[in-house]
């Protein structure tokens, strides 16, 4: 230990305090530090914290005169799993370390929500890694002992003291792969969306050119475990034969012609699109490969139709593969293409492809089948796929194009308001898949009525309760809370949230409610006060606050639709936690108020007076049903996960329905700590429904409207549940068996003309549909192609469209200390998306340091660090690098303020593609002068 290092760990001792805890480093210490020592050290962080503790610790360590204590140190810190601190330490750089200090202001901001809605258990597997392994153990014992909330507000703690430099990014991931509501506050600029990319730079570098890599997944999940809709198993190992209809659905495509397969739920689209695809493969011209792509929307159904095609195909000797957002950082697209003949994918893949040149055209391919293909449109990644297709069929190219098959339930009509506007939207449907043809059942309509049964349609008006107790007591506590969230604006004066502040517009217990809450929130995460104490302690009581009105306006959401008690139950669990965890004086005074109303609820509560009219109304149905037919399944659809479970608790504490035995059905993404449904969870509920007679009724979110394997059902009821033509046609295809029926219950009659508009959209779908079939063919393909053109010259003029370069030469100023680095006259872009400096006055602006992750990639090799040269400042500036034989600087705008020389007005960028300058290509000979 020499004087010098001696002395730098004391002038940085405020990291080491901010981030050590000792106690995890004691035992590797012990020829050092004596019992007693160990002791005190222990004792004062159980009396004072780990930040006291450390405090005492370093007091100690630079008071020890012994031999060899420093080495052992940075020893004791590698094996306890500080390698962030070591490395600082070890080289005395601290940048990362201070990196995190705007990610740890804003954790402790977003710590109530964070408590509230991130389920710690979940997420503990991903983000482990920027934990020492003692404090996931204590999560996990904290969240066994005193709740979900407890164990958040103690990973909160932890990620404050995390000395991972990517700490921030992976909880971001984490969040992302949960689909928690949190994942919106959690901002990590500059990480990658949903698949890391591989730039050159450091993590935190700009480009020019950024791919966003958006993740296949959706709340809809596959939950079969067969591979295929129950329709369709019985044919996929037996040499192939389809129905009549199946045919007549199939004929056009087999013909070669590119088309809209138009269909019911359950009518065995799937097994339609083997026969082509095999079709396909076995008819091409000798000497031609085929290669097909079917493209999945949804990963479930990418999951589904993997195992579908697999099953069929490899036994006829073909090869099948698939790559979704989930495996394509794993494995090599192109590979995966050139060496298979049936290729399954999620669309954003195929994107990404096109993007990064992995596939450099279509042309590879020589049928693409785009399932639930009414997706296509606006900036959707199928239609994203089809503006490739349209600029090749349109730009003259001599390559060939593959064959397009589109399978769907519905069309849809958009917002067409009679047949003619419907007509066209279905021809630019149509003009978007370069389609021809729509094919649908027409000669075989009876057969294809003996397999898919329609079920009957009812509508009934149910009855709300005529006084609501339970809403009054809630609506005055959060009115409540609303004049402490207007007390902290009067508290501050003239600062506001951009006039967040307003709330009178609102309605209590509705969806606008919550999408206010979550606005407000998002703005209190970038709110700013010049005293940055004070605004941290605004903040938190305000995310504190829109918390529990949150909570409130879930409960008033329940209340609506299912018993008072339920609505009760879910605030109480909400407080229970609430006590469990920090339980500042803010949250104190919170629970406080709804504790003295919660006697005068629980008594409304329990009144059968209050008893809500709807359960009355949907209990009837499920009785009638059931003595008309005591082998009834039912799928019941609501709105919500909440609703899912207390019409779930409902049935199994009625005693004239205990006897249903419910399952649920709900979507994986989080929106609070209790709810969501695992894949696993999801597949058991299923199978058992399908397999369990006693199972007679699932109750569903959204996540069954479409794509998934259920078992045949009798009646469907849609409970204040609506959306548009394309769900009404997909719920109501859940109910496939003979006889089967559709109940809408809903208290609201503006749902019931909504459902009957979408009959009448149905209808009006069905005539345009048939008056588009009676079209000469050429005259549909000439409609088509007008479409098509014009559509292009829309998109190409969009296209266009970009800021002129602003020539004027322009300074780069250090962001952090304002000294001069370089003229944007000296600025040149290496490999379109690089951004270096040349000329030697620039090499005077910077110091440098090797860097800590040196790598090579591509015509690139990463070497070292460049900082600010200013004493005392040291800014990050970017990197510098081996390209191909020169070793230049590359820099990231982020680092630098943009002066312009005339008016000496400043600007801030983050991205250089916002920075209009004139951009000059790097050119070797200018290294040479």
């Amino acid at each position: 230990m020499t004087a010098e290092e001696r002395k730098n760990l004391h002038a940085f001792q405020h990291y080491v305090i901010k981030t050590l805890d000792p106690t995890y480093i004691l035992s590797y210490m012990s020829p050092w530090f004596k019992d007693d020592v160990v002791q005190h050290i222990q004792a004062e962080k159980n009396n004072k914290g780990p930040m006291e503790a450390a405090s005492l610790f370093l007091k100690l360590l630079l008071e020890l005169q012994e031999e060899g204590w420093f080495r052992g140190f940075l020893d004791a810190l590698t094996h306890a799993g500080y390698s962030g601190l070591y490395e600082a330490i070890e080289s005395w750089d601290f940048q990362k370390l201070e990196r995190l200090e705007e990610y740890r202001s804003l954790l402790k901001r977003l710590q109530p929500e964070f408590k509230t809605t991130v389920n710690p258990k979940d997420i503990l597997p991903e983000v482990s890694k920027c934990l020492i392994s003692q404090e996931c153990e204590e999560i996990m014992q904290i969240c066994s002992n005193k709740g979900l909330m407890a164990g958040a507000e103690k990973m909160v703690e932890y990620f404050l003291r995390s000395d991972k430099e990517n700490w921030p990014k992976t909880l971001k991931l984490a969040l992302e792969r949960e689909e928690s509501q949190f994942s919106e506050l959690w901002t990590v600029d500059k990480g990658a969306k949903n698949v890391e990319m591989k730039v050159l730079e450091d993590d935190e570098m700009e480009t020019s050119d950024i791919q966003i890599f958006y993740k296949e997944e959706s709340e809809c999940q596959n939950l079969s475990q067969n591979s295929c809709p129950s329709s369709e198993v019985s044919h996929i190992y037996t040499p192939m034969k389809l129905r009549n209809y199946q045919q007549e659905l199939a004929l056009p495509a087999m013909e070669g012609k590119n088309s809209i397969i138009c269909a019911p739920t359950g009518c065995g689209k799937t097994l339609v699109s083997l026969f082509i695809c095999e079709h396909h493969l076995k008819k091409l011209p000798q000497g031609q490969k085929g290669k097909v792509v079917f493209f999945a929307n949804q990963l479930p159904l990418y999951e589904q139709q993997t195992s579908v095609f697999s099953n069929y195909f490899e036994r006829l000797g073909y090869k099948v593969a698939g790559v979704s957002g989930a495996t394509s950082e794993n494995v090599s697209v192109e590979l995966i293409v050139e060496n298979n003949d049936i290729i399954i994918l999620t669309p954003q893949i195929l994107v990404n492809s096109f993007k990064n040149g992995t596939i450099p055209s279509l042309s590879v391919f020589t049928l693409m089948i785009f399932d639930e293909c009414h997706n296509t449109g606006k900036h959707h990644p199928y239609n994203m796929i089809m503006f490739n297709y349209l600029d090749q069929k349109l730009g003259g190219s001599s390559d060939p194009l593959p064959q397009v098959i589109g399978l769907t339930a519905s069309v849809g009509t958009g917002d067409a308001k009679n047949t003619a506007e419907a007509m066209e939207y279905i021809c630019r449907l149509c003009a978007s898949l370069d389609t021809s043809v729509i094919a649908t059942v027409k000669d075989n309509l009876e057969e294809l009525e003996e397999i898919v049964y329609k079920p009957q349609k009812f509508f009934r008006k149910v009855e709300s309760r005529t006084t609501d107790r339970f809403k009054c007591i809630i609506s005055q506590l959060m009115r409540e809370t609303e004049s402490l969230v207007k007390s902290v604006f009067d508290e501050i004066g003239t600062i506001s949230l951009e006039n967040m502040s307003h709330i009178q517009y609102r309605e209590f217990g509705t969806q606008k409610y919550e999408q206010w809450i979550s606005t407000f929130q998002k703005a209190c995460s970038v709110f700013q006060l010049p005293d940055k104490d004070e605004e941290s302690r605004i903040c938190k009581a305000l995310f504190l606050y829109t918390s529990h009105l949150r909570k409130y306006n879930d409960a008033l959401i329940i209340n609506e639709d299912a018993r008072m008690k339920d609505a009760l139950d879910y605030l109480k669990n909400f407080y229970t936690n609430v006590r469990a965890a920090g339980f500042d004086e803010t949250e104190q005074d919170l629970t406080r108020r709804f504790d003295e109303k919660l006697q005068e609820l629980e008594s409304v509560s329990v009144d059968p007076s209050n008893e809500n009219p709807k359960l009355n109304d949907l209990c009837f149905i499920l009785q009638e049903e059931y003595h008309l037919n005591p082998e009834s399944r039912t799928i019941l659809f609501v709105k919500t996960r909440a609703l899912v479970n207390a019409l779930k608790k409902w049935i199994e504490e009625n005693a004239e329905l205990s006897f249903l035995k419910p399952g649920k059905l709900t979507g994986r993404g989080k929106t609070n700590q209790n709810i969501g449904m695992t894949l696993p969870e999801q597949k058991c509920a299923l199978d058992t429904f399908k397999t369990n007679g006693d199972n007679k009724i699932l109750i569903a979110t959204s996540v069954a409207d479409e794509g998934i394997d259920i078992a045949e059902c009798n009646l469907v009821i849609l409970y204040e549940y609506v959306g548009n033509v394309i769900k009404m046609i997909q719920t109501r295809g859940r109910g496939r068996a003979r006889g089967s029926k559709c109940f809408l219950l809903t208290s609201n009659a503006v749902v019931i003309e909504k459902e009957k508009t979408n009959l009448y959209k149905e209808k009006m779908m069905n005539d345009s549909i048939s008056m588009l079939q009676t079209w000469n063919e050429a005259v549909f393909k000439e409609k088509i192609l007008q479409i098509q053109i014009q559509e292009k010259l829309i998109r190409d003029s969009q296209g266009k469209v970009e800021p002129v370069p602003d020539k004027e030469n322009k300074k780069l100023l250090c962001r952090k200390c304002k000294a001069f680095a370089c003229n944007t006259v000296d600025i040149r872009v290496v490999e379109e998306c690089h951004y270096t400096v040349v000329g030697d006055a620039f090499r005077n602006c910077f110091v440098s340091k090797p860097h800590p992750k040196a790598k090579s990639f591509g015509h690139f090799e990463k070497r070292a660090k460049i900082y600010c040269a200013r004493p005392n400042c040291s800014h990050d500036w970017g990197i510098h690098v081996k390209y191909k034989t020169f070793e230049i600087p590359l820099i990231k705008i982020d680092s630098f303020v943009v002066e312009d020389i005339v008016t000496g007005a400043q600007k801030l960028y983050t991205k250089w593609k916002d920075f209009h300058f004139e951009k000059i290509p790097f050119a070797a000979n200018e290294m040479l002068i």
